[in-house]
């Protein structure tokens, strides 16, 4: 039996081998190949539409839950009859000092002020809102009566990584009023989610680093929502992978404040194109291979974050050029509107444009894509030019403003402050560390020209504070400052006179600074500085903190954002 079992196998063996080219097997195949797909992808579908279904069943236990909480503990407080209405923002460093935090305490601020208007209508009988109704289309009543309902009842949930305390909300609060001016109606209640445990979770990842730190976000978005389950989630730090968590999972409704894209076009063309840069370094511009390798990840990166973008319910950008970007990545995230930084404008306005020194101040956290390098070499042609015996006459001196994040900022500083001494420049240069903001602002009312060096620049805050304090500002060519801020450069060639005066210069190469600098500094054109002073003071209100406050709540009570 045995040898014949065995010939039995080779000859079913020798069958299937002679026939493997048969038309009729190939047949069999192909449809067995098809039918195991396509029962692999129903699989795999049905599992994925389980798991969303039990996690949004768990998120929404636990906002019920929260909600239950909020409603016992207001009970008492007549106007705030209602269901509670959670948002919350994703922002793990709130407590820190720069630009992205002044947008985040200024949008709480201003849902402060929607709610104390809510509740006052609401202790009127509701005769405002009447009359609102009764001037306004019924369209118009639908989308802004509804949610200024939902604000009477509101509060705000940050998840930061900042270490818990007994004071940390009150010392907050003392923080940001002072670091910004910003005061928070005290009817607003807000609740801080500490996620320190896993701050480890944003830590910098040296390889793959766009998908290496967007999942790190996302698995801190999964840890913040599991404790608290909002009714709507905001991100305003650029990590729209965390939608993937708070939309699809939790059920939320999702809005993002995008200060710059992730990635951009601009970005896949400056690796095309291999050219070095901080994060494009000679060992990758130099190799044809990896290039394209990086190429390859770069867009299919930008096709998962354009999908995970498009699934914000509003988007909010920071300038047209950020636009531009978002709208070509998010292409089914609907409309995007452009909600210009609040700046402090009006303090800064009120400084003297007269006698100010020979100071150059460049204002920036010292990170590598500011570029500060480029600075100090402009800094060292400006005081070349003719011998440099008038500029050192002169004592010019360039101040280098801005806070360090941590270590690696602190290594940079130590980078620039060599190379100020190797390029013979140390005794004109100066670096102000993390000084608080009556600091800049005494430097903003001596200052003379405003130095800006960032290749595409999302916005551009520092530009904006040096225009309104008076400087003579020059900027990247590029980016948020060439498209919005300084609309109308100077060529230094010409100067038109009249309605539509220059308000500040742009530059790309430390040549090009070096000239425009030049040319303010010298002497022999006082007129045109003196009136290139007034037109940027003057066009920088249009980045006001009134200007953002009024577009930021036009632009949330006209959307879907603050509907249950």
């Amino acid at each position: 039996m045995k040898p014949l079992k065995g010939n039995i196998t080779h000859f079913n063996i020798t069958y299937l081998l002679q026939n493997l080219q048969s038309p009729h097997l190939n047949h069999l195949t192909m449809n067995f190949m098809l039918h195991l797909l396509s029962a692999a992808l129903s699989s795999f579908l049905l599992t994925t539409i389980i798991v969303i279904t039990q996690c949004r069943y768990n998120f929404n236990e636990i906002r019920k839950a929260l909600i239950a909480h909020l409603h016992e503990r207001s009970s008492s407080d007549a106007s705030n009859k209602g269901r509670p209405f959670v948002v919350a923002f994703f922002h793990p460093y709130c407590s820190s000092g720069g630009g992205g935090e002044r947008v985040l305490w200024k949008m709480i601020e201003a849902l402060g002020q929607l709610k104390e208007e809510a509740m006052k209508d609401y202790d009127n009988g509701g005769s405002s809102d009447k009359k609102r109704r009764r001037k306004s289309s019924v369209f118009m009543s639908r989308v802004e009566d509804a949610p200024r309902g939902h604000c009477r009842n509101l509060t705000v949930v940050i998840y930061t990584v900042d270490e818990p305390s007994d004071s940390y909300g009150q010392d907050l609060r003392k923080h940001i009023q002072e670091r910004f001016s910003i005061t928070i109606p005290r009817s607003l209640n807000i609740h801080y989610i500490h996620l320190h445990n896993q701050k480890h979770l944003l830590q910098k990842s040296k390889r793959w680093t766009l998908l290496a730190e967007s999942w790190g976000t996302v698995r801190l978005a999964w840890c913040a929502l599991n404790q608290l389950t909002p009714h709507v989630f905001v991100d305003t730090t650029g990590c729209a992978f965390t939608f993937l968590v708070a939309k699809v999972l939790a059920g939320c409704k999702v809005g993002a404040y995008v200060h710059y894209p992730t990635i951009s076009t601009d970005m896949l063309q400056l690796v095309w194109e291999r050219r070095p840069s901080y994060n494009n370094n000679t060992q990758i511009s130099t190799n044809p291979i990896i290039t394209y390798a990086k190429l390859i990840y770069y867009t299919i990166f930008a096709i998962l974050y354009g999908l995970v973008g498009s699934l914000a319910d509003l988007t909010m950008v920071n300038s047209t050029w950020t636009k531009e970007h978002i709208a070509h990545l998010w292409r089914f995230a609907g409309s995007i509107h452009v909600v210009f930084p609040p700046v402090d404008t009006a303090s800064l306005s009120k400084l003297s444009l007269n006698n100010r020194e020979n100071m150059i101040l460049s204002i920036g956290q010292f990170r590598p894509e500011k570029d500060h390098v480029l600075q100090l070499k402009a800094f060292k042609l400006l005081l070349d030019k003719n011998d440099g015996k008038m500029m050192r006459d002169n004592k010019l001196k360039l101040i280098l403003i801005g806070s360090c994040r941590g270590e690696d900022d602190e290594e940079r500083v130590d980078n620039l402050q060599k190379l100020s001494r190797e390029l013979g420049i140390q005794d004109h240069v100066e670096f102000v560390l993390n000084q608080p903001y009556p600091v800049l602002k005494d430097y903003l009312s001596r200052a003379s020209v405003g130095l800006h060096t960032m290749w595409n620049e999302h916005f551009g805050i520092g530009v904006v504070e040096m225009m309104a304090a008076g400087l003579v500002t020059v900027a990247h060519d590029s980016g948020g400052p060439k498209s919005d801020i300084i609309a109308r450069p100077w060529d230094l060639q010409e100067f038109v006179d009249g309605g539509k005066r220059p308000t500040g210069c742009l530059a790309g190469t430390a040549e090009e600074y070096a000239d425009a600098i030049y040319t303010v500094i010298k002497g022999g054109a006082e007129k045109e500085v003196a009136a290139i002073r007034q037109s940027g003071r003057n066009a920088s209100e249009r980045f006001s903190d009134e200007v953002f406050m009024k577009s930021l709540k036009e632009t949330v009570l006209t959307s879907s954002l603050l509907l249950r």
